[in-house]
């Protein structure tokens, strides 16, 4: 019987719930952080486990929930053999990294962070195996590449943490821009994004045009994922990242990525001459230069970094090489070096937690001191080397089987078994030095510790990957065969090619080659294995540093956009604001240029003069704004909020009330919010308009400003009066007006559009305007405006306070104090006006109002609050949050999104009914209400922040602020801000 499909959303939603719950543990709580991370892994490992009989025999299982099915995007859950194997792989190193991380973190650190960071990174590795859809897939790319850079930069107090996860970042980041492009060409060229569509669709994509560059750049993000040549630099750099991240990355998740993709994409893009060309090369080079890198260094997880490169070279170069065998035993192989690699990390963790050190050059001896973590160590390190009766064995005597093989008849093809013989030799040679110098040899000195022996239950994840190197080299047929032939079907289906398993295939080449790579191994470092300490950088390669090419590029890029600063920045906003709108005019005049500006024949109406003289008022209330703007600034607010309500009339008057309600509580907030601004600005020069050395400059840039706002304005116009004098043919704002009661359930249809209709539009401009508000914040919070200098004289500072007091950027005591608004009635006001706040919420979905107006309108009303009663004493009775309404706003809004969904719905689809309530009767109600309420949330959070932020800065009384006396930081929680 097979399981529920839905039990794949579980699967991948865990994590992040997991992540979520860690975050908000406390900081000591390592163990229970631990511990939640560790049975997440395992349930999800048992669910997994659950599907093995529906897809050992090729199947596959989906789940499909509707997202945007109008584009074909769709959230799919995917599982099939191979996905299978990889997120199976997934779970099983993390459950054992969470064990080996509860005993290798610190307890001073914030243990339940890191937790934190890696179930979001295993949520999101999980996210890339078990998408259905290419989009899919390249969301939560990025959110590998994100999760990472946490993981690796978290000890930021370390330099080299920091600078191992910027690079890792850019990196892996500039090859997920060009994956996503190429998926978006992959996706045209099938004719869909779903993956079983494009699977299908082969020959098709490898005929298409667009073949090479989507190739290219989806190699682009692999590559750089994978870190193969030459984008291999980013990964030892990561090795400053905690020990069980470096297990995590190098074994089963991080680079595997790419190999990943290249896997489940390779039927698609295999077979071709440029496939052959591109990946056979890439993968060749990466495996001789991370093999012979590796001989050479001297750190244990850097010497284990450069092996990683190696064999991930050599799973690319199988790949490569385009046969079904290969790929087959590509796949085997990834299994495997994920077993030993992790266990090796594990080890070299251990050694640096126990010794202090991880330098090859102070260790030896350690094995009388830790016999049991030589012992695994050397088992796993001689799976490495691919010993016989070992995993390692096994895939690399199929590699060494396909290097002999005739693919191409290229000189790749020809030179490939000397060049994998020696790459081997190479992979021995680095793994008996990290047996022999660390393990062996006379006792150790000078170490920062005693070495002693790891607890039992940190080795025991160690124990648990060797013993499987040793099960699957000696039995592989009964453990790892029915897994690998699942895989193989799922990828290559009737193409999948006989293979034997077997440990023994009797005296043959591939058998050869591998001894002869143990012999050369061991002679090459019996030889050289002495000196090796002595050599501080790799022969031939060490001198082409890959971190300084990337630090070039970065300079360089740097550099430009300095130079682009140089020639098109200020320091004035007013020169970036002429530069930013005159450039969308040119870019607005240039239709009117290539097709021609004509109006429309149809008939025009007579101007009311009630509208007119409306207009004249809002008018010249604007050009006094503009006027008094050089005067005084709070009356040109004053203008400005006038020619404002203008425009809400206007709204009202052609019976638009909805816009109209939302327009004035939007300029009451503004006007409120500007008017504590006003501090921030400079104050006014008196020479700044009368007396200037060159008046006219003044006179020209005041015209200038004027030309483009009339060109601005008059462009506008002349756009909106051709428009209306067209007739006007079927439009989709019929059908939101003919679909709003009978399918949104509401017959404000303003509302029903961003709620229903457009709700995911709504969802990303909340998110947006969340992230601007979070932003103000943090810049506000940093910032602290100079204090007047006590060094003045007297009659200087008088000067200077009038000037501040006339241009109104000391607001005093309050606000109030200047709105001759007595403080009793504004308190007052402060109910009554949170009220109406929840009643425009609660009846937006079918009258004027909705979660954005309701929202605006609490803001208001704490914002009355504050202005009567100044801050410290609001807060002393009102204990405002906003980061967590802007939290829960999201959170809300989100989950209404995600319910619709485990219903079978697409993505934020609303659902409307009339309930019965006793002694009132039917009344309606929308699922939109809820989305509508996280809006309402959002926009209170979002608002109170700024005024929060502005507040504690702005409204301060000149009688009592000293010249040293700062404003104090907003008085937000720890942690809100």
């Amino acid at each position: 019987m097979t399981p529920d499909p839905r039990l794949l959303l579980f699967v991948l939603a865990a994590p992040y719930l997991a992540s979520l719950c860690a975050a908000w543990l406390p900081v000591r709580a390592r163990a229970t952080a631990a511990a939640m991370s560790g049975m997440v892994a395992l349930a999800g490992l048992v669910a997994i486990a659950f599907f093995y009989p529906a897809v050992a025999g090729g199947g596959t299982v989906r789940q499909e929930y509707e997202w945007l099915p109008i584009l074909g995007l769709n959230l799919v859950v995917r599982l099939d053999g191979l996905t299978l194997l990889f997120s199976g792989m997934v779970l099983a190193i993390g459950a054992l990294v969470s064990l080996y991380a509860r005993y290798y973190m610190s307890a001073e650190d914030p243990v339940p962070r890191f937790f934190s960071f890696l179930l979001a990174f295993m949520g999101s590795m999980l996210g890339i195996i078990l998408s259905g859809n290419l989009i899919q897939i390249a969301f939560f790319w990025e959110l590998t590449s994100l999760f990472s850079f946490l993981l690796i930069g978290y000890w930021h107090h370390n330099q080299s943490a920091r600078d191992g996860a910027r690079m890792a970042l850019i990196v892996t980041g500039f090859g997920g821009v060009c994956l996503l492009v190429g998926l978006l060409l992959l996706g045209r060229m099938a004719g869909s994004y779903d993956l079983d569509v494009v699977l299908a669709a082969g020959e098709k994509i490898r005929a298409d045009a667009l073949y090479l560059p989507a190739l290219i750049l989806i190699l682009l993000g692999a590559f750089t994922k994978s870190a193969q040549f030459p984008f291999h630099f980013w990964l030892p750099h990561a090795m400053a990242a905690p020990t069980p991240v470096s297990a995590y990355l190098h074994s089963a998740t991080m680079v595997k990525a790419g190999i990943f993709l290249l896997i489940l994409l390779w039927p698609v893009l295999a077979g071709t001459g440029a496939w052959y060309l591109i990946v056979t090369t890439t993968g060749l080079a990466t495996l001789l230069i991370g093999a012979w890198a590796a001989i050479f260094q001297h750190d244990l997880k850097g010497l284990l970094a450069y092996s990683t490169i190696s064999h991930l070279g050599l799973i690319t170069l199988l790949l490569g090489l385009g046969s079904p065998l290969a790929a087959v035993a590509a796949i085997f192989h990834t299994v495997n070096h994920a077993t030993f690699k992790a266990s090796l990390f594990m080890a070299a963790g251990i050694i640096d937690h126990e010794t202090g050190t991880r330098d090859l050059r102070r260790l030896s001896g350690l094995a009388r001191y830790m016999p049991v973590t030589a012992t695994l160590a050397m088992v796993a390190a001689a799976a490495m080397a691919g010993v016989p009766l070992l995993n390692g064995f096994l895939s690399k005597e199929m590699f060494l089987a396909e290097a002999l093989e005739g693919h191409s008849g290229t000189i790749i093809d020809q030179l490939l078994p000397y060049l994998a013989t020696l790459a081997s030799a190479f992979s021995v040679l680095y793994s008996i030095r990290f047996i022999h110098q660390t393990f062996f040899g006379p006792e150790p000195r000078d170490l920062p510790h005693q070495p002693k022996e790891a607890p039992p239950w940190m080795r025991l994840p160690i124990e648990i990957l060797v013993l499987l190197c040793l099960l699957v080299g000696i039995i592989p047929a009964l453990t790892i065969g029915p897994l690998l032939a699942a895989a193989a079907r799922a990828m290559l289906g009737a193409a999948t090619p006989e293979y034997s398993l077997a440990i023994w295939h009797g005296f043959n080449a591939p058998l050869l080659m591998s001894m002869a790579a143990l012999l050369g191994g061991a002679i090459m470092y019996r030889i050289a294995g002495s000196r090796l300490n002595a050599i501080e950088q790799s022969p031939i390669i060490g001198r082409i540093k890959g971190r300084r090419g990337f630090e070039a590029t970065l300079a360089t890029i740097i550099d430009g956009a300095r130079m682009l600063h140089r020639l098109l920045g200020t320091s004035r906003l007013q020169v970036q604001l002429r530069l930013i709108i005159g450039t969308a005019l040119a870019g607005g005049a240039i239709p009117f240029l290539l097709l021609g500006f004509t109006l429309g024949d149809k008939a025009t109406t007579l101007l009311d003069p009630v509208f007119a003289v409306l207009w004249m008022i809002g008018g010249a209330c604007a050009a006094g704004a503009a006027w008094q703007a050089k005067f005084h600034r709070v009356a040109a607010l004053t203008l400005a909020g006038v020619a404002g309500l203008a425009a809400c009339i206007s709204f009202v008057w052609l019976s638009a009330p909805d816009l109209g309600l939302t327009q004035l509580l939007v300029e009451i907030v503004t006007l409120a919010l500007l008017l504590l601004g006003l501090r921030w600005l400079p104050m006014r020069r008196t020479d700044m308009w009368q007396g200037t050395p060159n008046p006219w400059s003044v006179k020209l840039r005041r015209g200038g400003d004027l030309a483009i706002a009339l060109l601005g304005g008059g462009g506008i116009a002349a756009v909106t009066y051709a428009m209306m004098t067209r007739p006007q043919p079927d439009s989709i704002s019929r059908a939101f007006i003919e679909k709003a009661y009978p399918e949104g359930g509401g017959t404000n249809v303003v509302n029903v559009i961003l709620v229903d209709f457009r709700g995911f539009d709504t969802l990303g401009e909340i998110t947006v305007l969340s992230i601007v508000a979070l932003t103000i914040f943090t810049l506000l919070r940093r910032f602290r405006p100079a204090p007047e200098s006590v060094e003045l004289p007297h009659q200087q500072r008088q000067q200077n306070a009038a000037d501040k007091a006339r241009s109104g950027a000391e607001m005093g005591d309050t606000v109030a104090h200047y709105l001759f608004i007595p403080r009793v009635i504004m308190e007052w006001l402060f109910p009554v006006v949170l009220t109406f706040g929840l009643y425009l919420v609660m009846r937006g979905h079918d009258l004027p109002g909705g979660g954005f107006a309701g929202g605006v309108t609490v803001s208001i009303a704490i914002l009355i609050l504050y202005m009567a009663s100044g801050t410290r004493s609001v807060e002393a009775r009102l204990n405002v949050r906003p980061v967590r309404w802007i939290s829960l706003g999201l959170l809300c809004a989100l989950l209404t999104g995600l319910a619709s969904l485990l219903l079978g719905y697409p993505f934020l689809t609303s659902e409307a009914r009339y309930v019965t309530v006793p002694l009132i009767g039917a009344i309606p109600l929308a699922s939109a209400l809820i989305f509508d309420i996280g809006v309402f949330a959002v926009v209170v959070g979002t608002t109170v922040l700024i005024l929060i932020a502005l507040a504690h800065q702005s409204i301060r009384s000149p009688r009592t602020r000293k010249p040293d006396d700062l404003p104090p930081r907003p008085a937000v929680r720890q942690g809100e801000g």
